[in-house]
């Protein structure tokens, strides 16, 4: 978590309201997160969408990111979808946006048990044949971008979680030795892109991590091309493994580097203040581990943004996990990457969001409340207002937000389509209560 500020401003109260305004309020950086990487000699990477890359995305991606890694538009199914039919534009697209903007790019992947051609998972071959499927495979791809990628995801998530090698269709038609192979096709391909090894659960020292360590070992004592490990981390809030730092410290000692290839942080929806401060500082111990150990060459977000992230459709009831919300604005996890890498924030001005309670109507047993909540200076991405009636007033009805009421308290958060509110503008929700002798301004908590 951030250490001069929690993440949390707290905005003025009027007439009786208080407001909890999320960090995503600050502005950027004062510097790109690219640049402060660039200046500790690290990788600030994002993984994207091309035909995403284009408006506020685009700009991002851009300005934000030194390193680009094609989510899906590199892979076999992607490229080859029908044998010796070629589909490049997305990857050709990505590559070219990269060096427009002076970025590099980590292609993404080469041999893997997943999203492969249905004409060579159904296919039968024999060993002499998948093996010269894949020689193929990597001499076409990487031929193709010689010259322009930095480095290769070659051989993706080879082991088991207890460390016994998966059961692959290159596992099983070629044995252990279609790492070495593959990796020797890649350098043969392009001898100046650094070549990897890239799995998940290996972020610890675990057995899943071991078994990986001996193979690079092992590899290395073979004169095999290897230059580094990929620690996938995807990773849950609040479970950022306590050994990270150790364990890219012992991959450095065999004497090849390391990156955090598709680091995001998920949380069980929805999200809130005490999740996104827990995922700031898990974001921040990633990053600071990284950032201690030489070799490490740096951090790939799986997405910048939680518009363009897979883990709500991987993992129902799960999301919110990477630096921006789905509207672009910085989470706290933002500045915490940040300030891992040694930059400052701007915190946006005191009181830039506001929130007015009113009620327009009032009758015998009942009345009509409304509450409007303004920026100037910041903008919201979400926002929740909660009070507490004194006088046995009940909230009957609700609209253009979600309120909850238990005992005295009432909470109410953002409706799905107004959770946005622009630096200038405004959104207004209101309700139906009942009241019964008198109807006083409610005294104000905050949530």
């Amino acid at each position: 978590m951030r250490s001069l500020r929690t993440g949390l401003s707290l905005v003025s109260l009027l007439s009786g309201l208080a407001l909890l305004v999320p960090a995503a309020t600050a502005s950027a950086a004062d510097v790109p997160l690219r640049d402060l990487a660039a200046a500790k000699g690290k990788v600030m990477g994002t993984a994207v969408t091309g035909s995403k890359l284009t408006g506020t995305y685009g700009d991002l991606a851009g300005a934000q990111f030194n390193s680009l890694t094609p989510g899906n538009a590199m892979k076999w199914g992607s490229v080859e979808p029908t044998r010796g039919s070629y589909n490049w534009a997305e990857a050709d697209q990505i590559v070219n946006f990269a060096e427009a903007h002076g970025q590099q790019v980590r292609g993404h992947t080469l041999v893997w048990h997943s999203q492969n051609p249905s004409w060579l998972t159904n296919g039968t071959w024999t060993a002499a044949q998948l093996g010269q499927l894949m020689n193929d495979h990597i001499a076409l791809e990487v031929g193709r971008y010689k010259g322009r990628l930095a480095a290769w995801d070659v051989v993706n998530e080879p082991f088991n979680e207890d460390g016994t090698y998966r059961q692959t269709l290159w596992y099983n038609g070629l044995g252990t030795g279609y790492i070495a192979q593959a990796l020797t096709a890649a350098r043969a391909a392009d001898p100046a892109a650094r070549l990897y090894i890239n799995d998940y659960n290996v972020e610890g020292v675990n057995a899943k991590s071991t078994a990986l360590y001996n193979l690079v070992k092992s590899l290395k004592e073979q004169g095999v091309p290897i230059d580094g490990v990929g620690l996938q981390a995807h990773l849950i809030v609040g479970q950022v493994p306590s050994t990270l730092q150790q364990n890219i410290q012992r991959f450095a000692d065999l004497g090849v580097d390391v990156a955090i290839t598709e680091l995001d942080i998920r949380m069980t929806l929805p999200s809130d203040s005490t999740k996104l401060a827990q995922q700031a500082a898990d974001y921040k111990a990633v990053m600071s581990a990284c950032v201690a150990v030489a070799r490490c060459a740096g951090v790939t977000v799986w997405g910048f943004t939680d518009s363009d992230s897979w883990i709500p459709s991987t993992f129902p009831g799960q999301g919110a996990a990477t630096p921006y919300d789905e509207n672009y604005a910085p989470k706290p996890a933002y500045y915490a990457i940040a300030e891992a890498l040694g930059g400052t924030t701007t915190p946006p001005p005191t009181g830039a969001c506001t929130a007015a309670y009113s009620v327009t109507s009032q009758w015998d047993t009942g009345f009509t409340g409304q509450v409007k909540i303004s920026c100037s200076g910041a903008a919201l991405s979400s926002w929740k207002a909660g009070w507490t009636y004194g006088a046995g007033q009940r909230i009957t009805q609700a609209w253009n937000a979600t309120c909850t009421q238990s005992g005295t308290a009432v909470s109410c958060s953002n409706a799905a389509y107004n959770g946005t509110v622009p630096d200038g503008g405004s959104v207004t929700f209101g309700f139906n209560a009942s009241w019964s002798g008198s109807n006083p301004v409610p005294a104000v908590t905050l949530e």
